[in-house]
């Protein structure tokens, strides 16, 4: 039987396959939504992706993060806490000798309460769904959200923004909903992404 693969759409990766490991909850996001997503980020970015730290809080496949490293971005920080997932993303990280990506093996809750104030430009948030992981994490995004910075969710419902936070694109493919919203802080803070 052959294994099921989603491949990047876009930048200096456009068309690597990416497998996908079988695992509880873990539903890669399709290539068609992920184009949506990018051309999304590319109008209101300006197309600039050079600066840009992201935070990928489910990685699961990968397919979402390698998508922005493909385009460019500075830096991406991956969490996972799956160990065929995990594996799976280092070895294509390590195939497509991408130096702007870092994988965190561990619990999203865990490595949210531990990352820098004001770390990112964008969150994207592809959790199981129907486990109330969203209202688990949305406490914890101010904290590490840069002021007008970018939040990306995909769920089997559509969603109202969480609060402090503006809808800015919302679409459907299939069963999966998906939208973009901004933060709406004013607070200036530092712009280090490490985890201490």
């Amino acid at each position: 039987m052959k294994k099921h693969v989603v491949r990047i759409v876009g930048g200096d990766y456009r068309k690597t396959p990416i497998p996908v490991v079988e695992a509880a909850g873990l539903r890669p996001t399709p290539d068609r939504v992920r184009e949506t997503l990018f051309n999304w980020l590319h109008h209101f970015w300006g197309g600039d992706y050079a600066d840009k730290q992201i935070l990928d809080l489910f990685a699961g496949t990968g397919a979402l993060g390698f998508e922005a490293a493909s385009r460019g971005v500075a830096h991406v920080q991956m969490v996972e806490v799956n160990p065929s997932a995990i594996a799976a993303l280092r070895t294509l990280r390590g195939r497509l000798k991408a130096e702007n990506v870092r994988i965190h093996a561990g619990d999203a809750l865990t490595v949210l309460d531990r990352l820098d104030r004001a770390s990112f430009d964008l969150i994207m948030l592809d959790p199981p769904f129907d486990q109330g992981w969203l209202d688990r994490v949305y406490p914890r995004l101010p904290d590490v959200l840069r002021p007008d910075g970018l939040l990306y969710i995909e769920a089997g419902t559509p969603l109202a923004p969480p609060a402090g936070f503006q809808l800015l694109r919302q679409s459907r493919a299939g069963q999966v909903h998906f939208h973009l919203l901004r933060f709406a802080a004013t607070q200036k803070t530092d712009n280090n992404p490490a985890i201490s």
